[in-house]
């Protein structure tokens, strides 16, 4: 699409097929809530059918095409089974989008059992996706996998051992990934964000509200609209990464 003489032409979102990872809840929701009132066709999944339903709901509300399922991303079987279903109601794969992932502490502080689960859900889900894509999207010589880490990978805060571990792995496995599957025709890029008020933060809505005021967190709806932006860049155009942050978060 050209927007004029003084634009580059960029690419629409309207028919193109988005798997969305953890889309029923926080920046995944945002995501998938405005690619699809965009024009896009959603498929995506949580944990939680009550999360899943409001999310559905509301993408259709604001004119989406919108599918998903109950799955859980640290679940081999479950990912494979969400594809399978994107498959049916999609008609192929455009794009996937990553989201998928919880909060974690101190390593000296978690339970073996939890630990591994993050593990399993932050890092493993990314790959088991992101396979379950490369599958889908190498074949047709295009397509377009959109990661969201976070700028702990950088950062590296105390307490936060197991998230930065896995997020850390998320930054490399971008990057190495991008230069396996670019001469595929595939984009890869990654969107790191700062302090975002959303269900994995510990903060009250009220003080989130009031630090979004402040320039000391962002909302989802800035990670989506981030998004939004990568997505509609011209072919040969890559945003590799991104990092976005409030204004007031100095490191």
């Amino acid at each position: 699409m050209e927007q004029s003489n003084g634009h580059t032409a960029f690419e629409t979102l309207e028919g193109k097929r988005i798997v969305i990872t953890g889309g029923t809840t926080g920046i995944g929701r945002a995501i998938a809530l405005l690619l699809g009132s965009s024009g896009a066709h959603i498929f995506t999944f949580g944990r939680h059918q009550e999360q899943l339903d409001e999310t559905l709901t509301a993408i259709r509300q604001a004119g989406g095409l919108v599918d998903g399922t109950v799955a859980d991303s640290a679940s081999g079987d479950d990912i494979r089974r969400v594809f399978q279903e994107a498959d049916e109601k999609l008609g192929g794969l455009d794009i996937l989008i990553n989201c998928a992932a919880l909060a974690a502490g101190s390593l000296s502080e978690m339970e073996d059992a939890d630990w591994r689960y993050v593990l399993q859900t932050n890092l493993g889900g990314y790959l088991a996706a992101t396979k379950e894509a490369l599958s889908r999207l190498q074949p047709q010589k295009r397509g377009h996998i959109v990661l969201v880490g976070s700028m702990s990978a950088d950062v590296r805060e105390e307490g936060s051992s197991v998230y930065v571990a896995t997020k850390a792995a998320i930054q490399g496995f971008a990057e190495s990934l991008r230069k396996e599957v670019n001469p595929d025709g595939i984009k890869v890029s990654l969107v790191e964000p700062g302090a975002v008020g959303s269900d994995m933060q510990n903060t009250a809505p009220d003080e989130e509200r009031a630090k979004q005021k402040t320039g000391e967190m962002l909302k989802a709806e800035d990670i989506a609209v981030c998004v939004y932006y990568i997505l509609t860049q011209p072919l040969r155009c890559d945003v590799v990464a991104v990092q976005i942050r409030p204004h007031l978060q100095l490191i």
